[in-house]
């Protein structure tokens, strides 16, 4: 009996360096590992979506049009070359209007890409019918997903068999034009029994000849075991990576997985040796990017916080530059609270950031203190209608807090008629910064906002790209080495050099000062005490500052907007007068506690 073949996509260069590297790549220190796989025979690569749009613009001062660009010239004419996208979301955490839904299509298609896999994270089909008819429009290839995730236990009500039958069911009522299936795992923790039942019985309702693909992670320790039960269930391809971004919070190995089905009845597409030959460059290329710990790892509390490996590594590098790596477990920990209470949407950008930025405000804030804006619309309908409906408590706190009422009107339709969204808001955002009207401009300005005008106008900078060779050189000796310290019964591993610490890969200054005496008796005098000081609530980036010296303010005025974690969060005055100092400009990092400024 012949063995079946099992079709292999490559994700490394998207879903692996989302799930590693938070996205932060730059295209020429990767394009060797795309030509020696083209040249290993492998034809159909994950090249771009997701955060790996964003990303380029925000971090690496690329245009993630370019990279899509570069990318099809160096994997060949005939490669398919797949994104993925979120729906009314495209490639942001924001929902759109449909002319931008629509210019999504047109845009990746103009710049070489072949296949979009496009999943809304609420598994509702509303959500998928405007964005799958334009991506066939526009002479794509559209391969449908039904999302997928464990809910933590003690939960029910979705994700079950019989929920993602419904859901695909729907999608073939609706009548939504698709090329392929993709049953989807972002945070790797559906059981495999549970695999093996859903694709067993999706092949029962789909014609005989749909390709049925299945994507997981490895940050559960279950990827594999999944892998091998959705191919022996009937699936025609899974998603792989390349070590060093296979594994842990990436899809599973393809070696590991050719493993795996040795004695099995299938065969994967690939040639492993010159694969591996091939994974030995991937790894040579990003031998200087650092690897943050916790994408290596197996998470045993994930199956408890569903949490993708793409959003766990990109939040990790955000609590790294806003020097909040303290805070990870706890945010972890509060994610599975945020999960029950939310309506069991599918952990998956955007869904999963908004988790995360939850659970991260009940950690920083108090619980249910602050909603974040992407979880606090989800709970109140704005992103369309959750698995099962979110609880009470929760919804009636975010309008009041939000001062939103809930809806269930079509986001999209809301979105059309929001005069800040939409290609005609776009073209007026690009005029009023003297910047041309193209259509990638147009895009840009839509998805990534004030940071892709920023980007269109040159203000941006490499950051954020943990490369070892932009870190500090070592300095003179004299206290330098490798340290274990312990701060609140946490243990950090520190490196002392010269004037830098670097700890979990972020560099930090550092002086010490004998004269404490004196460091005090300073420090107090800057508080003033006839009036109050504004503080950081967080560690953060200054966004903007509203007052000048001199300004008077009323309590509760807004008089700093600062971000963190993709979130901006106002700085208000917690008592009237006039603003005697300002501590803090637009574009300073600010620490948890920091003076921002003085109002007598």
């Amino acid at each position: 009996m012949s063995k079946k073949t099992i079709h292999i996509m490559n994700t490394a260069f998207r879903d692996g360096f989302q799930s590693v590297y938070g996205a932060r790549v730059l295209t020429e220190d990767f394009m060797p590992a795309v030509k020696v796989c083209a040249e290993a025979g492998q034809t159909h690569f994950e090249a771009g979506g997701g955060a790996r749009f964003q990303a380029p613009f925000f971090y690496c001062n690329e245009s993630a049009f370019d990279m899509m660009d570069r990318f099809r010239e160096v994997a060949g004419p005939d490669a398919n070359l797949q994104t993925l996208a979120r729906g009314i979301n495209v490639v942001g955490l924001e929902s759109q209007s449909r002319d931008i839904i629509d210019l999504h299509a047109k845009m990746f298609k103009k710049h070489g890409m072949t296949t979009i896999r496009n999943f809304d994270a609420l598994n509702d089909v509303n959500n998928l019918i405007d964005s799958g008819k334009s991506i066939t429009n526009h002479g794509l290839k559209h391969e449908v997903v039904v999302t997928m995730m464990e809910l933590p236990p003690g939960c029910s009500g979705a994700h079950t068999v019989e929920f993602y039958m419904k859901t695909l069911q729907d999608i073939l009522d609706a009548e939504i034009p698709f090329d392929s299936v993709c049953f989807k795992d972002a945070s790797g923790t559906s059981v495999p029994k549970k695999v093996f039942d859903t694709i067993t019985a999706a092949r029962k309702i789909l014609p005989s000849d749909t390709k049925i693909a299945f994507h997981s992670h490895e940050t559960a320790g279950i990827g594999t075991v999944g892998y091998v039960a959705a191919i022996k269930a009937g699936a025609d391809q899974v998603d792989c990576s390349l070590a060093p971004a296979s594994g842990g919070t990436c899809q599973p190995d393809v070696a590991t997985l050719w493993h795996a089905l040795r004695g099995e009845n299938f065969e994967l597409d690939v040639d492993i040796d010159k694969m591996m030959e091939a994974a030995a460059v991937f790894k040579d290329c990003m031998s200087d990017y650092f690897i943050p710990p916790e994408a290596k790892a197996v998470e045993p509390m994930i199956p408890w916080s569903p949490m993708p490996g793409g959003a766990l590594t990109a939040n990790t590098q955000m609590m790294r530059d806003n020097n909040l790596m303290d805070k990870y477990e706890e945010c972890i920990a509060a994610m599975s609270e945020v999960v029950k209470r939310g309506g069991f949407a599918t952990s998956v950008t955007p869904v999963s950031q908004f988790y995360f930025q939850q659970a991260f405000n009940n950690v920083i804030f108090g619980p249910w203190e602050k909603f974040a804006e992407g979880y606090g619309k989800m709970v109140l309908g704005y992103f369309g209608k959750t698995p099962v409906e979110p609880d009470s408590e929760i919804v009636k706190l975010a309008s009041e807090k939000m001062e939103l009422e809930p809806t269930k009107e079509n986001p999209v339709d809301l979105n059309d008629a929001d005069p800040k969204k939409g290609v005609d808001a776009a073209k007026k955002l690009l005029e009023e910064n003297n910047l041309d009207i193209t259509d990638e401009n147009i895009f840009i300005a839509a998805a990534c906002k004030q940071k892709g005008i920023d980007f269109l106008l040159g203000k941006v900078e490499v950051n954020g790209v943990r490369k070892h060779s932009l870190m500090p050189k070592e300095a003179s000796p004299g206290g330098d080495g490798s340290y274990s310290v312990s701060v609140d019964s946490k243990n950090y591993n520190v490196q002392i050099k010269g004037d830098t610490a670097v700890i979990d890969g972020q560099s930090f200054n550092i002086s010490v000062d004998d004269n404490n005496e004196d460091n005090n008796s300073s420090n107090s005098s800057d508080t003033n005490s006839e009036g109050s000081d504004i503080v950081s609530p967080m560690n953060a980036k200054v966004i903007s500052v509203n007052v000048n010296i001199g300004d008077s303010v009323n309590e509760g005025d807004v008089i700093f907007v600062v971000e963190a974690m993709k979130m901006e969060v106002e700085v208000k005055a917690a008592s009237s007068g006039k603003i005697s100092t300002i501590d803090a400009k637009a574009g300073d990092q600010v620490s948890s506690g920091d003076k921002m400024a003085s109002i007598n």
